[in-house]
């Protein structure tokens, strides 16, 4: 149902009968000016009457008469499942629209369905509902790819929180045959009996510099995306290769020293499920920075 104007309703002024002029106010008749300020709170003030609209609520809308309460809530019922269904069927129009090659023979958990369709007829936002319809035409295809756990931390994101998680994604890479990706921020040398004697080189890359704040780390910490300290991979051999791609590009690395260890922060299985579906986008300045401090302990290529 679309929610108009016409929806709130309305106090009707009554008309006053026009008044003679004294000679007195003749210089008094200049137009009175709306102030900004006044102006600013009409346009706030439309605003929440809007959004209420969306759900069926204006600020008279209950009667003291039980039978046009009864029909005001009824209505307000019906504006509710009506915009209920709109998103359901909006999940359904994108999930039609998405091509998966590979799939399977094997039948929807019903469980599942129910539940999904439960969770995302409460998906308003654009963003949001293609990113449920894009899940459910990958559970078609291949049942068992997301857990109902995966769902439910899923409804409570929000768009900005889906705007912070593609921003990691599009810093992940993923080892060879390694289906977790993780955010890869520098490594760690074990200190030598001569290191103080060297100049110290930056041994880990910012990640607010290539547009992930510190703020934003937290956020997918919080949301349980990926975990919350950084991880350290297994010391490296001299001459030891290690081959990573993040979105479009290859990091092939040779390790030049021992005792060095990769320092990365991992997503967890939720966030690793999410990555499949969220698009990515190459971050050039994180795979240059990334690239030069891995420079001083590695051959990059």
């Amino acid at each position: 149902m679309k929610i108009t104007p016409q929806h709130f309703s309305q106090e009707v002024r009554k008309t006053q009968p026009p008044q003679e002029k004294s000679t007195s106010q003749t210089n008094d008749t200049t137009p009175v000016e709306r102030s900004p300020v006044n102006s600013k709170v009409d346009m706030s003030r439309q605003r929440m009457l809007s959004w209420f609209a969306r759900v069926g609520i204006s600020p008279s809308m209950l009667s003291p008469d039980p039978k046009k309460q009864k029909h005001a809530l009824e209505r307000r019922k019906q504006i509710l499942e009506t915009q209920k269904a709109s998103n359901l069927q909006a999940v359904l129009n994108i999930a039609l629209n998405v091509t998966i090659n590979e799939q399977t023979s094997e039948n929807l958990d019903p469980d599942w369905f129910f539940a999904f369709s439960t969770m995302s007829e409460e998906i308003y936002s654009r963003p949001m509902q293609e990113l449920w319809g894009k899940i459910f035409a990958v559970e078609v295809a291949r049942p068992g790819s997301f857990s109902l756990r995966t769902l439910q931390l899923l409804k409570t994101l929000t768009h900005r929180d889906a705007k912070i998680f593609a921003k990691a994604v599009s810093i992940a890479s993923k080892r060879n045959n390694d289906p977790v990706p993780r955010i890869l921020v520098g490594y760690h040398k074990r200190k030598g009996l001569l290191s103080f004697l060297k100049k110290p080189v930056p041994e880990q890359l910012n990640l607010s510099t290539v547009g992930l704040s510190y703020p934003d780390l937290l956020s997918l910490q919080e949301m349980k995306l990926i975990y919350a300290s950084e991880i350290e991979s297994g010391e490296y051999n001299e001459g030891q290769k290690a081959s990573l791609r993040c979105v479009n590009d290859s990091i092939n690395l040779t390790c030049r020293a021992p005792g060095v260890a990769l320092v990365y922060y991992k997503f967890t299985p939720v966030g690793s499920e999410l990555y499949t579906l969220v698009g990515k986008t190459p971050n050039e300045s994180y795979i240059t920075a990334i690239r030069s401090i891995l420079a001083e302990v590695f051959d990059v290529t």
